[in-house]
């Protein structure tokens, strides 16, 4: 084999492997990642002052990204890792009166404020639901569409949890996924620390647990985070 061929194929293989690399968990699920919102104690003041400022991306795109999520009327969805609620208000208006939102969380006091929003928002469909570390607890083929925002790299049980989003969801129903980008040399220490791996593992992992990928939506304003979309296929 000529030095050529030699240096080309060394150049394949770094590339191969910095492609494979990239595509594989960098970091563990950190330790105690879910603890703070698990906190009876949690202020939830605070963390309004963290999600509902228009500094922050899936924020300030909100109606972008509802627009992704297409809710019709009538529709029942599931924001789940729902926080402050202020996606599931979105929802709950989208589907109207006929339609359901469950905001799912692992935290209590985010749940009691949402319930306190709807009621003074006048939403009679938005119901709370506490999930589990491994499961959305939601029935069977209950809802058309699961909302996962920035909380997918908190799933602790990442292949059980998807298992339970699975069967919660109708056949032909949507899931769609924001989460951040995962880029070593690109992204902040915060995430890189932070979210264990990139949107690569994360889309195969959805795979794998039986959906379909559909597409990815381009958010304009959308610098650190991205938006795909998969279906449970029809049975």
């Amino acid at each position: 084999m000529s030095r050529p061929t030699q240096t080309l194929l060394a150049c394949l293989m770094l590339l191969l492997g910095a492609g494979v690399s990239a595509q594989q968990p960098a970091v563990a699920i950190p330790k105690g990642i879910n603890a703070t919102f698990k906190d009876p104690d949690l202020n939830v003041d605070d963390w309004i002052g963290r999600f509902e400022v228009e500094s922050r991306e899936v924020f300030s795109a909100r109606r972008e990204v509802l627009a992704a999520c297409d809710v019709r009327p009538g529709e029942r969805v599931a924001d789940v890792g729902a926080g402050t609620g202020f996606y599931s208000q979105l929802f709950a208006k989208a589907a109207g009166p006929s339609g359901r939102v469950y905001s799912v969380d692992i935290a209590p006091k985010f749940l009691e404020h949402i319930d306190e929003r709807a009621l003074a928002a006048g939403l009679r469909n938005v119901t709370t639901v506490l999930g589990a570390d491994d499961s959305v607890c939601l029935p069977p083929e209950s809802v058309d569409l699961v909302f996962i925002c920035d909380t997918y790299h908190h799933f602790e049980s990442p292949q059980r949890s998807l298992a339970s989003i699975y069967r919660s969801l109708k056949p032909g129903g949507r899931l769609v996924l924001i989460d951040f980008e995962r880029i070593p040399g690109k992204s902040s220490e915060f995430v890189l620390g932070h979210v264990r791996a990139g949107k690569g593992v994360f889309r195969s992992e959805i795979v794998d647990a039986g959906f379909e990928f559909k597409d990815e939506i381009e958010v304009d304003s959308f610098e650190e985070n991205y938006l795909l979309r998969f279906v449970r296929p029809k049975d």
